[in-house]
Protein backbone atom coordinates (compact mmCIF):
# COMPACT_ATOMS: atom_id res chain seq x y z
CA UNK A 1 0.00 0.00 0.00
CA UNK A 2 2.75 2.27 0.81
CA UNK A 3 4.27 1.70 -2.52
CA UNK A 4 1.04 2.33 -4.36
CA UNK A 5 0.52 5.69 -2.26
CA UNK A 6 4.35 7.17 -3.04
CA UNK A 7 3.54 6.02 -6.82
CA UNK A 8 0.36 8.55 -6.77
CA UNK A 9 2.48 10.94 -5.05
CA UNK A 10 5.39 11.05 -7.39
CA UNK A 11 2.89 11.17 -10.74
CA UNK A 12 0.56 13.43 -9.07
CA UNK A 13 1.38 15.97 -11.72
CA UNK A 14 1.13 13.85 -14.87
CA UNK A 15 -2.48 12.50 -13.28
CA UNK A 16 -3.54 16.39 -13.28
CA UNK A 17 -2.10 16.86 -16.80
CA UNK A 18 -4.04 13.92 -18.17
CA UNK A 19 -7.21 15.35 -16.36
CA UNK A 20 -6.28 18.64 -18.22
CA UNK A 21 -6.24 17.10 -21.10
CA UNK A 22 -9.98 15.33 -21.10
CA UNK A 23 -11.37 18.28 -19.44
CA UNK A 24 -10.01 20.51 -22.39
CA UNK A 25 -12.08 18.36 -24.71
CA UNK A 26 -15.97 19.34 -24.32
CA UNK A 27 -18.42 16.64 -24.45
CA UNK A 28 -21.81 17.44 -23.80
CA UNK A 29 -24.29 14.61 -23.49
CA UNK A 30 -26.44 15.23 -26.54
CA UNK A 31 -23.53 16.57 -29.14
CA UNK A 32 -22.40 13.06 -30.71
CA UNK A 33 -19.09 14.49 -32.41
CA UNK A 34 -17.75 16.49 -29.49
CA UNK A 35 -18.50 13.47 -27.48
CA UNK A 36 -16.62 11.13 -29.79
CA UNK A 37 -13.19 13.21 -29.88
CA UNK A 38 -13.08 13.15 -26.05
CA UNK A 39 -13.13 9.74 -26.30
CA UNK A 40 -10.58 9.39 -28.71
CA UNK A 41 -8.31 11.03 -26.18
CA UNK A 42 -9.43 8.31 -23.95
CA UNK A 43 -8.20 5.85 -26.00
CA UNK A 44 -5.06 7.50 -27.01
CA UNK A 45 -4.31 7.19 -22.75
CA UNK A 46 -5.36 3.57 -23.04
CA UNK A 47 -3.09 3.20 -26.06
CA UNK A 48 -0.01 5.27 -24.16
CA UNK A 49 0.06 3.60 -20.88
CA UNK A 50 -1.22 -0.33 -21.49
CA UNK A 51 -0.26 -0.29 -25.07
CA UNK A 52 -3.63 -1.48 -27.05
CA UNK A 53 -6.88 0.34 -26.92
CA UNK A 54 -9.92 -0.41 -25.33
CA UNK A 55 -12.99 -1.99 -27.73
CA UNK A 56 -15.36 0.73 -29.19
CA UNK A 57 -19.33 0.49 -28.86
CA UNK A 58 -20.39 2.18 -31.84
CA UNK A 59 -23.56 4.76 -30.93
CA UNK A 60 -25.87 6.45 -33.85
CA UNK A 61 -27.17 9.28 -31.75
CA UNK A 62 -24.68 9.74 -28.72
CA UNK A 63 -20.93 9.30 -28.38
CA UNK A 64 -19.30 5.86 -28.98
CA UNK A 65 -19.00 3.83 -26.09
CA UNK A 66 -15.35 2.21 -24.71
CA UNK A 67 -14.92 -1.13 -23.00
CA UNK A 68 -11.49 -1.64 -21.56
CA UNK A 69 -10.14 -5.58 -20.46
CA UNK A 70 -7.17 -5.16 -17.79
CA UNK A 71 -6.02 -8.38 -16.08
CA UNK A 72 -7.63 -11.69 -15.91
CA UNK A 73 -9.14 -14.22 -13.42
CA UNK A 74 -12.22 -16.09 -12.70
CA UNK A 75 -13.52 -12.84 -10.72
CA UNK A 76 -14.71 -9.63 -12.23
CA UNK A 77 -14.68 -6.38 -11.08
CA UNK A 78 -17.05 -3.48 -13.17
CA UNK A 79 -15.56 -0.26 -13.43
CA UNK A 80 -17.69 2.40 -14.16
CA UNK A 81 -16.79 6.16 -15.49
CA UNK A 82 -18.71 8.54 -17.89
CA UNK A 83 -17.22 11.43 -19.70
CA UNK A 84 -19.68 13.26 -21.24
CA UNK A 85 -20.63 16.15 -19.45
CA UNK A 86 -23.97 18.78 -18.63
CA UNK A 87 -21.19 21.56 -20.04
CA UNK A 88 -22.07 22.98 -23.77
CA UNK A 89 -19.24 23.55 -25.72
CA UNK A 90 -16.95 26.89 -24.47
CA UNK A 91 -19.17 27.10 -21.44
CA UNK A 92 -16.18 26.86 -18.60
CA UNK A 93 -12.51 26.82 -18.77
CA UNK A 94 -9.51 24.86 -17.29
CA UNK A 95 -8.24 26.98 -14.68
CA UNK A 96 -5.98 26.29 -11.54
CA UNK A 97 -6.13 28.23 -8.63
CA UNK A 98 -4.24 27.40 -5.72
CA UNK A 99 -5.32 23.71 -4.94
CA UNK A 100 -8.27 24.19 -6.80
CA UNK A 101 -8.61 23.21 -10.53
CA UNK A 102 -11.80 24.14 -12.77
CA UNK A 103 -13.39 23.16 -15.45
CA UNK A 104 -16.45 21.69 -17.20
CA UNK A 105 -17.31 18.03 -16.26
CA UNK A 106 -13.82 18.14 -13.84
CA UNK A 107 -15.75 16.55 -10.79
CA UNK A 108 -18.24 14.99 -12.78
CA UNK A 109 -16.67 12.78 -13.55
CA UNK A 110 -13.25 12.93 -15.85
CA UNK A 111 -10.97 13.55 -13.20
CA UNK A 112 -12.39 10.24 -11.58
CA UNK A 113 -11.82 8.65 -15.01
CA UNK A 114 -8.91 9.50 -14.85
CA UNK A 115 -7.73 8.46 -11.82
CA UNK A 116 -9.40 5.16 -12.73
CA UNK A 117 -6.83 4.96 -15.92
CA UNK A 118 -3.97 5.50 -13.40
CA UNK A 119 -5.30 3.15 -11.00
CA UNK A 120 -4.52 0.39 -13.12
CA UNK A 121 -1.23 1.78 -14.92
CA UNK A 122 0.05 1.44 -10.87
CA UNK A 123 -0.37 -1.77 -10.88
CA UNK A 124 0.86 -2.38 -13.92
CA UNK A 125 3.98 -0.62 -13.52
CA UNK A 126 4.76 -1.76 -10.32
CA UNK A 127 3.69 -5.20 -11.11
CA UNK A 128 1.32 -5.76 -8.38
CA UNK A 129 -0.36 -9.33 -9.41
CA UNK A 130 -3.94 -8.86 -9.53
CA UNK A 131 -5.85 -12.32 -9.78
CA UNK A 132 -8.72 -11.21 -11.19
CA UNK A 133 -10.29 -9.15 -14.32
CA UNK A 134 -11.30 -5.90 -14.58
CA UNK A 135 -13.71 -4.37 -17.22
CA UNK A 136 -13.14 -1.04 -17.30
CA UNK A 137 -16.77 0.72 -19.45
CA UNK A 138 -16.23 4.29 -20.01
CA UNK A 139 -19.79 5.77 -21.50
CA UNK A 140 -20.87 8.87 -23.17
CA UNK A 141 -24.77 9.72 -21.84
CA UNK A 142 -24.62 9.18 -17.91
CA UNK A 143 -25.74 12.86 -17.48
CA UNK A 144 -28.89 12.15 -19.69
CA UNK A 145 -29.90 8.57 -17.82
CA UNK A 146 -27.73 6.32 -20.34
CA UNK A 147 -30.42 5.93 -22.63
CA UNK A 148 -27.68 3.90 -25.38
CA UNK A 149 -25.45 2.83 -22.30
CA UNK A 150 -27.93 1.01 -19.69
CA UNK A 151 -27.96 -2.20 -21.62
CA UNK A 152 -24.44 -2.56 -21.53
CA UNK A 153 -24.05 -1.60 -18.21
CA UNK A 154 -26.61 -4.08 -16.82
CA UNK A 155 -24.82 -6.93 -19.20
CA UNK A 156 -21.67 -6.78 -17.96
CA UNK A 157 -23.16 -6.51 -14.37
CA UNK A 158 -24.62 -9.76 -14.80
CA UNK A 159 -21.14 -11.08 -15.23
CA UNK A 160 -19.46 -9.23 -12.57
CA UNK A 161 -18.78 -9.78 -8.72
CA UNK A 162 -18.13 -6.57 -7.80
CA UNK A 163 -19.02 -2.73 -9.49
CA UNK A 164 -16.67 0.25 -9.09
CA UNK A 165 -17.85 4.11 -9.68
CA UNK A 166 -15.76 6.78 -10.01
CA UNK A 167 -18.51 9.78 -9.42
CA UNK A 168 -17.22 11.94 -6.74
CA UNK A 169 -17.43 11.49 -3.24
CA UNK A 170 -19.60 13.40 -0.77
CA UNK A 171 -19.41 17.20 -0.67
CA UNK A 172 -17.73 17.70 2.33
CA UNK A 173 -17.77 14.61 4.17
CA UNK A 174 -16.04 12.65 1.40
CA UNK A 175 -18.47 10.03 1.99
CA UNK A 176 -18.47 6.83 -0.27
CA UNK A 177 -22.37 6.36 -1.46
CA UNK A 178 -23.88 3.24 -0.61
CA UNK A 179 -27.42 4.22 -1.40
CA UNK A 180 -28.78 6.55 -4.16
CA UNK A 181 -32.48 7.19 -4.79
CA UNK A 182 -34.02 6.20 -7.84
CA UNK A 183 -34.56 8.63 -10.53
CA UNK A 184 -37.36 8.83 -13.44
CA UNK A 185 -37.50 11.61 -16.18
CA UNK A 186 -40.88 12.62 -18.18
CA UNK A 187 -42.08 15.37 -20.30
CA UNK A 188 -45.82 16.39 -20.72
CA UNK A 189 -46.94 18.23 -23.95
CA UNK A 190 -50.06 20.42 -23.63
CA UNK A 191 -52.12 21.48 -26.69
CA UNK A 192 -54.51 24.06 -26.82
CA UNK A 193 -56.41 26.49 -28.57
CA UNK A 194 -54.99 30.04 -30.01
CA UNK A 195 -57.52 32.88 -30.00
CA UNK A 196 -56.76 36.68 -30.12
CA UNK A 197 -56.26 37.74 -26.13
CA UNK A 198 -58.02 40.67 -26.97
CA UNK A 199 -61.01 40.47 -29.12
CA UNK A 200 -61.45 36.71 -28.76
CA UNK A 201 -60.10 35.45 -25.64
CA UNK A 202 -63.50 33.48 -24.31
CA UNK A 203 -62.35 30.83 -27.64
CA UNK A 204 -58.88 30.59 -26.66
CA UNK A 205 -57.86 27.38 -24.19
CA UNK A 206 -54.46 28.60 -22.91
CA UNK A 207 -52.30 25.50 -23.05
CA UNK A 208 -49.99 27.40 -20.26
CA UNK A 209 -52.83 27.59 -17.81
CA UNK A 210 -53.40 24.09 -18.01
CA UNK A 211 -49.63 23.59 -17.57
CA UNK A 212 -49.42 26.11 -14.59
CA UNK A 213 -52.55 23.64 -13.10
CA UNK A 214 -50.69 20.65 -13.78
CA UNK A 215 -47.23 21.74 -12.47
CA UNK A 216 -49.01 23.12 -9.00
CA UNK A 217 -50.49 19.42 -8.49
CA UNK A 218 -47.50 17.69 -9.45
CA UNK A 219 -44.93 19.68 -7.17
CA UNK A 220 -47.69 19.16 -4.32
CA UNK A 221 -46.59 15.55 -4.28
CA UNK A 222 -42.72 15.77 -2.69
CA UNK A 223 -43.22 14.42 0.53
CA UNK A 224 -39.77 14.89 2.23
CA UNK A 225 -40.73 12.54 5.13
CA UNK A 226 -40.61 9.41 2.41
CA UNK A 227 -38.06 11.37 0.40
CA UNK A 228 -40.30 11.60 -2.40
CA UNK A 229 -39.52 14.76 -4.93
CA UNK A 230 -40.81 16.10 -8.33
CA UNK A 231 -39.41 18.93 -9.65
CA UNK A 232 -40.39 20.40 -12.69
CA UNK A 233 -37.35 21.90 -13.92
CA UNK A 234 -38.25 22.79 -17.74
CA UNK A 235 -40.74 24.46 -19.17
CA UNK A 236 -41.55 26.21 -22.80
CA UNK A 237 -45.00 27.80 -24.22
CA UNK A 238 -46.75 30.03 -26.09
CA UNK A 239 -45.22 33.28 -28.21
CA UNK A 240 -46.95 36.69 -28.30
CA UNK A 241 -48.32 38.24 -25.63
CA UNK A 242 -51.63 38.93 -27.29
CA UNK A 243 -51.93 35.65 -28.45
CA UNK A 244 -53.73 33.08 -25.94
CA UNK A 245 -51.18 29.69 -26.12
CA UNK A 246 -52.07 26.85 -27.68
CA UNK A 247 -48.91 24.51 -26.77
CA UNK A 248 -46.67 24.13 -23.54
CA UNK A 249 -43.98 21.33 -22.57
CA UNK A 250 -42.23 20.67 -19.22
CA UNK A 251 -40.38 18.47 -18.03
CA UNK A 252 -40.38 16.54 -14.74
CA UNK A 253 -38.04 15.28 -12.48
CA UNK A 254 -38.41 12.45 -9.98
CA UNK A 255 -36.25 10.96 -7.19
CA UNK A 256 -37.64 8.22 -4.50
CA UNK A 257 -36.39 5.50 -2.10
CA UNK A 258 -38.15 2.81 -3.32
CA UNK A 259 -39.65 0.62 -6.32
CA UNK A 260 -43.03 0.85 -5.33
CA UNK A 261 -42.83 4.65 -4.44
CA UNK A 262 -41.20 5.28 -8.04
CA UNK A 263 -43.67 2.91 -9.72
CA UNK A 264 -46.61 4.32 -7.62
CA UNK A 265 -45.45 8.27 -9.16
CA UNK A 266 -45.01 6.75 -12.58
CA UNK A 267 -48.78 5.62 -12.40
CA UNK A 268 -49.84 9.24 -11.64
CA UNK A 269 -47.79 11.18 -14.04
CA UNK A 270 -49.03 8.75 -16.43
CA UNK A 271 -52.29 9.58 -15.64
CA UNK A 272 -52.78 13.04 -15.75
CA UNK A 273 -55.97 14.00 -17.00
CA UNK A 274 -56.96 17.35 -18.78
CA UNK A 275 -58.39 20.33 -15.96
CA UNK A 276 -59.94 22.26 -19.30
CA UNK A 277 -62.42 20.71 -21.75
CA UNK A 278 -60.40 21.06 -25.08
CA UNK A 279 -57.31 20.38 -23.93
CA UNK A 280 -54.68 17.81 -25.41
CA UNK A 281 -52.51 16.00 -23.04
CA UNK A 282 -49.46 13.48 -23.96
CA UNK A 283 -46.60 12.47 -21.54
CA UNK A 284 -43.35 10.27 -22.75
CA UNK A 285 -40.71 9.28 -20.58
CA UNK A 286 -40.90 7.18 -17.35
CA UNK A 287 -38.86 5.57 -15.05
CA UNK A 288 -34.90 5.52 -15.54
CA UNK A 289 -32.62 4.72 -12.68
CA UNK A 290 -33.70 2.22 -9.58
CA UNK A 291 -32.99 2.89 -6.45
CA UNK A 292 -29.71 1.40 -5.13
CA UNK A 293 -30.36 0.60 -2.01
CA UNK A 294 -27.48 -0.60 0.32
CA UNK A 295 -27.53 -4.54 1.32
CA UNK A 296 -25.53 -7.26 3.16
CA UNK A 297 -23.14 -7.33 0.25
CA UNK A 298 -22.63 -3.72 -0.07
CA UNK A 299 -22.02 -3.67 3.54
CA UNK A 300 -19.51 -6.08 3.48
CA UNK A 301 -17.88 -4.31 0.27
CA UNK A 302 -17.70 -1.45 2.00
CA UNK A 303 -16.28 -2.91 4.89
CA UNK A 304 -13.60 -3.82 2.52
CA UNK A 305 -12.57 -0.50 1.48
CA UNK A 306 -13.22 1.16 5.10
CA UNK A 307 -10.24 -0.51 6.17
CA UNK A 308 -7.69 0.31 3.10
CA UNK A 309 -8.95 4.03 3.57
CA UNK A 310 -8.02 3.82 7.10
CA UNK A 311 -4.69 2.17 5.73
CA UNK A 312 -4.28 5.40 3.49
CA UNK A 313 -5.16 7.81 6.58
CA UNK A 314 -8.65 8.22 5.66
CA UNK A 315 -11.87 7.70 7.76
CA UNK A 316 -13.90 6.55 4.93
CA UNK A 317 -17.73 7.18 5.40
CA UNK A 318 -20.79 6.10 3.71
CA UNK A 319 -23.84 8.25 2.78
CA UNK A 320 -27.23 7.88 1.15
CA UNK A 321 -27.69 10.09 -1.06
CA UNK A 322 -30.91 12.03 -3.60
CA UNK A 323 -29.12 12.10 -7.22
CA UNK A 324 -28.91 8.89 -9.36
CA UNK A 325 -25.79 7.08 -11.23
CA UNK A 326 -25.08 4.27 -13.22
CA UNK A 327 -24.34 2.20 -9.90
CA UNK A 328 -27.94 2.07 -9.40
CA UNK A 329 -28.30 -0.10 -12.23
CA UNK A 330 -25.73 -2.64 -10.69
CA UNK A 331 -26.98 -2.24 -7.35
CA UNK A 332 -30.52 -3.40 -8.43
CA UNK A 333 -29.04 -6.17 -10.04
CA UNK A 334 -27.73 -7.50 -7.29
CA UNK A 335 -23.78 -6.54 -7.36
CA UNK A 336 -22.17 -5.28 -4.64
CA UNK A 337 -22.06 -1.57 -5.61
CA UNK A 338 -19.90 1.11 -4.53
CA UNK A 339 -20.21 4.63 -5.75
CA UNK A 340 -18.27 8.01 -5.24
CA UNK A 341 -14.44 6.74 -5.65
CA UNK A 342 -13.67 9.34 -8.15
CA UNK A 343 -12.16 12.91 -7.80
CA UNK A 344 -12.75 15.10 -4.24
CA UNK A 345 -14.37 18.68 -5.04
CA UNK A 346 -17.51 20.35 -4.90
CA UNK A 347 -19.70 22.30 -7.42
CA UNK A 348 -20.81 19.05 -9.63
CA UNK A 349 -23.06 21.10 -12.26
CA UNK A 350 -22.66 24.31 -11.10
CA UNK A 351 -20.25 27.25 -12.72
CA UNK A 352 -17.53 26.71 -9.98
CA UNK A 353 -17.16 22.55 -10.29
CA UNK A 354 -13.60 21.95 -9.34
CA UNK A 355 -11.57 19.34 -7.94
CA UNK A 356 -8.89 19.39 -5.25
CA UNK A 357 -5.68 18.75 -6.76
CA UNK A 358 -4.03 17.87 -3.13
CA UNK A 359 -6.05 14.59 -3.14
CA UNK A 360 -5.43 13.20 -6.23
CA UNK A 361 -2.91 10.66 -5.05
CA UNK A 362 -4.75 9.21 -1.54
CA UNK A 363 -8.24 9.04 -3.75
CA UNK A 364 -6.03 7.11 -6.65
CA UNK A 365 -4.45 4.95 -4.30
CA UNK A 366 -7.71 4.37 -2.38
CA UNK A 367 -9.29 2.80 -6.01
CA UNK A 368 -6.56 1.19 -7.06
CA UNK A 369 -5.67 -0.61 -3.78
CA UNK A 370 -9.19 -1.53 -3.59
CA UNK A 371 -8.81 -3.26 -6.81
CA UNK A 372 -6.08 -5.33 -5.92
CA UNK A 373 -7.63 -6.45 -2.31
CA UNK A 374 -10.92 -7.36 -3.98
Amino acid sequence: MDQIKKYMIDNKEYILADIQYLVESDSPSNHKQLADMCNQKIQHLFQRYFGYKAEVIEQEHYGNHLRFEFGTGDETILLLSHFDTVWNEGDLVFKVEGDKVFGPGILDMKGGLVQAIWSLKALQDLQIPLEKKVVFLCTSDEEIGSPSSKDLIEKEAKSSDFALVTEPPVEGSRALKTGRKGTSRYFVDIEGKAAHAGNNHEDGISAIKEAAQQIVYLESLTDYDTGTTINVGSITGGGKLNVVSDSSTFGIDVRVKSREEQQRIDTIIKGLKPHTEGITLKVSGGINRPPMNRNEKTSELFTIAKRVAKDLGIDLQEAYVGGGSDGNFTANLGVPTLDGLGAVGKGIHARHEHILASEIPTRTALLCTLICTL
